[in-house]
Formats: structure tokens, sequence, C-alpha cells
């Protein structure tokens, strides 16, 4: 056995919400990933076998050599832990869910964050150890290792970190325009919207007295959002980080840091930065000015694309409700979503998506 085990040992039953203590995983359909994938994988038995044992031995293979702090990170696609370490300061190993990403996707994200990181932008790249590998394997499962960065979430009530923010991402897209990924998806009307009504109508998962009701809503939301795109007319895809939201952006003293490319597609520009905004329509406006004041001191932003905005709000309510149904015999799931694929939840889906209908044939959030 590797080394600093025992100090793993209380720390399992607070983790077997996350897959952790001998909990059974669940079995996920296969249509809900990427087709291309490495033979070699497990199936998608959740990280039942995801021990702390697995994940010291895991950094043990690299040389990386574990004194046995382990704290499981907020995340529940993948699993996340900042491991301490014997020498040195703490690193995190992130342990891919099996079956979401091929490996070609995978090291295309590192590769982007790699790119990033080259041109001084401030992303957290995964290690290159091992020969030079940032994708490494172990117990059936693929995992990658990153120098662990602190901070705070960000003011965004504050213009001055507003442009800062927006300095940063027109950075990203500044180098994402330079290339197209080659296997990573694209987010789209038919990935984000089609695709996910469809599989949650053909898995039963919407309640027969609501489903009538949620799906004529959901084609007329679609509908809504063809619309949307028909205004914007063409607009230029590139690579994204693709969840820029509030808790991937980590602020020091020195400004913000962006991590977790996890979700990095090809998209339009402004998917990068409606997360970012907050609040009724006027205060919106002005955190939109701010962003883009600093933003188009790196990279130009094509106004049309603000047509976007309340339809890529939609795509990702509808895509969301999948996403949690795909993943419910994940035992983390059920702990950390209580509230999930009850009567209440899809009555209150089909009024946010009303909502959003009437929103997406409102004027654009013109910045002043």
């Amino acid at each position: 056995m590797a080394r600093g085990r025992e100090c793993c040992r209380s720390v399992a039953a607070r983790n077997a919400a996350i897959g952790w203590g001998g909990q059974a995983g669940g079995q996920y359909n296969r249509r809900m990933n990427s087709p291309a994938q490495s033979a070699d994988l497990p199936d998608a038995t959740s990280f039942a076998t995801l021990s702390p044992d697995t994940v010291l031995d895991a950094l043990d293979g690299l040389g990386l050599y574990g004194d046995g702090r382990l704290l499981a990170l907020n995340s529940y696609e993948n699993r996340v832990y900042q491991v301490g370490m014997e020498d040195g300061p703490p690193l995190v190993a992130k342990f891919y869910r099996p079956l979401r990403w091929s490996d070609e996707q995978i090291l295309e994200e590192h590769a982007f964050s790699q790119e990033l990181a080259d041109e001084e932008v401030p992303v957290v790249p995964a290690m290159r150890l091992d020969n030079g590998a940032t994708l490494h394997r172990h117990a059936g499962f693929r995992f990658a290792v990153f120098r662990r960065h602190g901070g705070r979430a960000p003011e965004l009530d504050d213009a001055d970190t507003l442009e800062r923010l927006g300095r940063f991402i027109g950075r990203i897209h500044a180098v994402g325009l330079r290339s197209p990924f080659q296997s990573r998806p694209a987010l789209d009307i038919a990935s984000f919207g089609e695709e996910p009504r469809d599989w949650l109508l053909a898995h039963d998962f919407i309640p027969m007295d609501v489903a009538t009701a949620w799906r004529t809503t959901v084609e007329q939301a679609l509908d809504g959002v063809r619309r949307c795109y028909e205004r914007a007319g063409e607009i230029r895809s590139l690579r994204l980080h693709g969840d820029c939201h509030v808790g991937n952006v980590l602020w020091t003293d020195a400004g913000p840091h962006f991590v977790d490319f996890d979700d990095s597609r090809s998209g339009p520009a402004v998917q990068d930065l409606w997360m970012l905004l907050s609040g009724e329509r006027r205060e919106m406006v002005g955190q939109l000015a701010d962003l883009l004041a600093g933003y188009e001191s790196f990279c130009e932003f094509e106004p049309r694309e603000l047509y976007l905005i309340e339809a890529l709000r939609t795509l990702r309510l509808i895509h969301y409700s999948a996403w949690l149904a795909r993943r419910w015999d994940d035992p983390a799931f059920p702990v950390a979503f209580p509230w999930f694929n009850t009567q209440r939840y899809w009555q209150d889906r089909i009024l946010e998506l009303r909502e959003q209908i009437a929103l997406m044939d409102e004027p654009p959030l013109w910045p002043v």
C-alpha cells in the first residue's frame, strides 16, 4: 500500500455521497456521450470504485506522493480532489467521468488550455508529467493533475472587475480564433435543445400529467431560439471556455484565473459573456457594456450576437434538465439535487421556459 493512507479513512463516510464509501454506481446510457470513445475504458459504472486509495495510488504512479490529506472539491460531472503532497503544495487531481469524452477530446481541451497559458492568459492547464503527458490512466480511470490555484468569487457588481474579466475573455477568444477544434463538439440548437428534448421524452422522465404541456412549451421555446438565430444571421464560431460562469473564475489580488475548461466547445463568442450577467434588464445592459469595454481591447465583438443571449439561456435550461436526468443513477446526484424530477420541478421548468419565450421576442441587450 502506498504512503499516507491512514488519514484517508476518516474521509470515507463524508465522501460516500460522491461515490466513495462502497456505494454501488449506476449504469449510464451510452447515447448521452460522445460516439468516439476509447476501447479500454470501463463501462460507465459511475465512480463506485474510485476510493481514496485509488486516487493516491494513481498519483503515486506518477511519482507524486500524497500525505493522506484529501479534499473532495465541488464537482459532479467528474471527480476532483485536492491532494496534500509530502513534498510541496497540494495538487488537484481530476478523474474524468467514463464514456463522456474521448481521449482526443480531452487532449484537445488540454492543448487549448496550454495554448492560452503560453500566451500568459491566466488559466490553469493540466500538468505535463510522465514523459510530457497530460492524460493518465489508473485502475480503469482517466485523470489529469493540476496545480492548485486558490481565489474567491469575483465581485460582478463592480464595473472595474467586469472590465477586467472582459479583457481576459477577449484574450481567450483571440487565441480561440486561431484554429478550430477538430474533435470537440459545437454548441448548437441540435445538441443543446433538440437532442436533450428527445432524450427526456424517450426515457419517460416527464410526468404524464405535465408531459403534453412540457413538450408543447419546449417546442415553442425552440421555435423562439431558431428565430433568434435567424435574426443574428451568420455567426462566427470559435473555441470557447464554454461554461464561463462565476464559479469557474477565481479572483485574487492579481486578478482572475479561469478554471475548468471541461465544457470547451465551439460556438458564438457571447456564450462566454452572458452567464456573467444578472439582475434586471437595465442592470444587465450596464454589465454588458463593462464586459465589452474590456473585451474589445483584445477581440472584436459582433453586436448581432446579442440576439442570441436569451436563446443560449433557453438552450442551457433544456440541456440542464437532461444533464441531471442522465446522471440520476450516480449516487452524488440525488443527494445534491433532491428537488429534481419532482412534480414541482417540471411545473417550474414549464413556467421558466414560458418566460424565456417572451424574453426571446424582446429587443436584445444593446449596451449604451
